[in-house]
């Protein structure tokens, strides 16, 4: 028998999935199954009326070929109207909006039919980054489509797509009457970019968070080639793809700027002055390091500067059992913990950047400096932070309204109004809504923006809602890069305990600067099962003496274990911070657990058995 033959050619793929998929089977198969066949009709309809064909339409998933990317792409368009005017006649939650992307690009095709290779998997990252009923497209589909099709498109800017050696241009196809927002490169890497062409140094790129919604000023980093100390020149491949891999993690997280590799791989061998290539690079910031190979055995050092003052900010020793198998999952596994420590929600850089905030003026707050001081806000969650925080973000976003990340954290600010009685203003959760749309419309591939217009629909009681925006952050973000303990126990009080808890510790092992409230997850898992000991545990790692809720967990826990002496010292720190605690303490938490009461009436009661004089049986909103 004749193998299958395989042939290499240029084709048009479209790839398309069902946003929610899981939770519309989970809660009932059989019109989940209707539905979806009737979908399926409707795709093979227009992809065969536009010369494609079906591939595969396995699960929920869609997979087709065409010959030219303006019959993919008019399939894409006709297929998602036809869906529209499908779910019209469906109850909301039992509508079914699918995700397509549409790429340009070589593929193997075999002679079954079976295609697969780079075109294949870059249309599939599209379909994962268009919005539920939307469609996203590659560059090369937007420049052969643009003046044919009668539909206005949105850059999206560059993106990384795992395993693709350049980054994946994407647009994004607008809604009827939906303006295009702008498109600019963030300052940093433009003043970057000029000071490298007068400098005469060609052939220079940046790679940078493809978010290049606003001329804000992120903090560049530059990283340079780590050394290879093993003595064997035959190890320099592992080095250099630790220092690529470095590269490429750091470039997908969103709230800072990286050199590219063709840029800072000119230093490698070369003893570095860290101020001049700072400056010759236009870097905040260096990362550094080496490598020794003894054995089976791999030592990694890194270390991570300031390039204005040459200081170390952060040093850090890996040691990791190394063998050939186990090579690539070593290099993601220390790029990753690097990458979050620098540059994730608590960071080393967010310390730093916070430093340089609180000795500006108020007057003198520009973007990122409220972004600092809003991320510092989610950490300690103090009434005098949350103050400073909403001025400041309230007034920039008037400055620069097209900055997603300002729009974002506003939302948490005003979702705060509400969830801790922190200065509430009438409405300040259909403002909360209103910002975190404003942010996902910006950028809607971030998946932290995504957890951020969830958490709102949770506190507005759309719990539909709120599942369909987790469900997104973890599509755009399967492996769980961008997502955090928020997302995780938000899941958690909604009833989801073991998917809730599973995604906090996720966050932990990622984040070593994680904050103290990751343990309320833990902490109320133990004790609604009445385990008070466990509890307790979890309680005393929180660590937050100003947030009173911190207390109140103490206090709690104490209750449950008949230990009155040991709840009074948290009892009298829980009416220092906030003297009305015992008349509104039920009706706050029930903000966060309306969705199971049970375990608010056994908070409450381990909060009256430590001495608080709070309701208990009564829901009082």
């Amino acid at each position: 028998i004749a193998d299958n033959v395989v042939r290499q050619r240029l084709a048009a793929i479209l790839a398309a999935d069902v946003a929610g998929y899981s939770r519309l089977m989970g809660d009932d198969e059989r019109p989940t199954i209707a539905t979806i066949n009737r979908c399926r009709a409707i795709f093979r309809e227009e992809i065969t009326a536009q010369g494609g064909r079906v591939v595969d339409m396995a699960g929920d998933s869609v997979l087709a070929v065409f010959d030219t990317a303006i019959g993919a792409a008019t399939a894409a368009v006709a297929t998602q109207a036809r869906l529209a005017d499908l779910n019209a006649g469906l109850p909301e939650d039992r509508r079914m909006a699918f995700r397509i992307g549409v790429n340009l690009g070589d593929i193997h095709e075999q002679d079954d039919g079976t295609v697969y290779g780079d075109g294949v998997n870059v249309a599939a990252r599209l379909e994962s980054l268009a919005e539920p009923g939307g469609i996203s497209v590659s560059g090369k589909v937007h420049e052969e489509v643009e003046s044919r099709l009668d539909v206005t498109f949105a850059d999206q800017g560059r993106h990384e797509v795992k395993n693709i050696a350049r980054p994946v241009q994407v647009w994004r196809l607008l809604a009827e009457g939906e303006v295009p927002p702008k498109s600019r490169l963030p300052l940093a890497a433009a003043a970057a970019v000029a000071a490298l062409a007068l400098a005469g140094i060609a052939i220079w790129q940046f790679t940078i968070s493809p978010e290049p919604e606003s001329d804000v000023e992120a903090p560049v980093i530059a990283v340079l080639p780590f050394d290879n100390l093993s003595g064997d020149p035959a190890q320099d491949y592992f080095v250099d793809g630790l220092t690529e891999e470095i590269i490429a993690t750091l470039a997908r997280l969103p709230d800072v700027a990286v050199i590219a590799r063709n840029s800072t791989f000119r230093y490698k061998g070369q003893a570095v002055d860290v101020r001049a290539a700072g400056e010759e690079l236009g870097a905040n910031y260096m990362v550094e390091g080496s490598v020794r190979r003894s054995g089976e055995t791999i030592r990694v050092t890194v270390q991570f500067l300031d390039t204005e003052t040459g200081s170390h900010l952060w040093s850090e020793t890996y040691d990791r059992a190394l063998t050939p198998e186990n090579l690539f999952a070593i290099e993601d596994d220390i790029a990753g913990s690097i990458a979050t420590t620098l540059a994730g929600f608590h960071g080393v850089i967010l310390q730093e950047g916070l430093s340089l905030a609180r000795r500006k003026p108020p007057s003198e707050l520009g973007s990122y400096d409220c972004v600092f001081l809003a991320m510092e806000f989610s950490r300690t969650l103090s009434l005098e932070s949350h103050r400073t925080t909403r001025d400041c973000l309230e007034g920039q976003v008037e400055v620069d309204p097209d900055y997603a990340r300002l729009w974002a954290n506003l939302s948490i600010i005003y979702v705060n109004e509400y969830r801790l009685g922190y200065d509430p203003r009438p409405g300040s959760l259909d403002r909360g809504l209103a910002a975190a749309r404003r942010a996902v419309r910006l950028a809607p591939d971030k998946p932290r923006w995504h957890q951020i217009l969830a958490s709102v629909h949770f506190f507005r009681g759309e719990l539909e809602a709120f599942r369909a925006e987790v469900e997104r952050a973890i599509d755009i973000a399967p492996n769980g890069v961008g997502l955090t303990g928020n997302a995780g126990l938000f899941l958690a009080y909604a009833g989801e305990w073991e998917i809730g808890l599973a995604l906090i510790e996720e966050a932990k092992a990622f984040d070593p600067f994680y904050p103290g409230w990751y343990h309320f997850g833990a902490f109320f898992d133990y004790y609604r099962k009445g385990e008070y000991d466990a509890a307790l545990a979890e309680a005393q790692k929180v660590n937050m003496t100003d947030y009173v809720w911190a207390q109140a967990l103490l206090a709690a826990a104490y209750g449950q274990l008949d230990r009155a002496n040991d709840a009074q010292t948290y009892v009298e720190r829980i009416l220092e911070l906030d003297p009305d605690f015992e008349t509104t303490a039920r009706a706050n938490r029930w903000k966060w657990f309306r969705y199971q009461e049970d375990v608010l009436d056994r908070f409450m009661e381990g909060l009256r058995k430590a001495g608080l004089d709070v309701e208990v049986g009564n829901d009082r909103r």
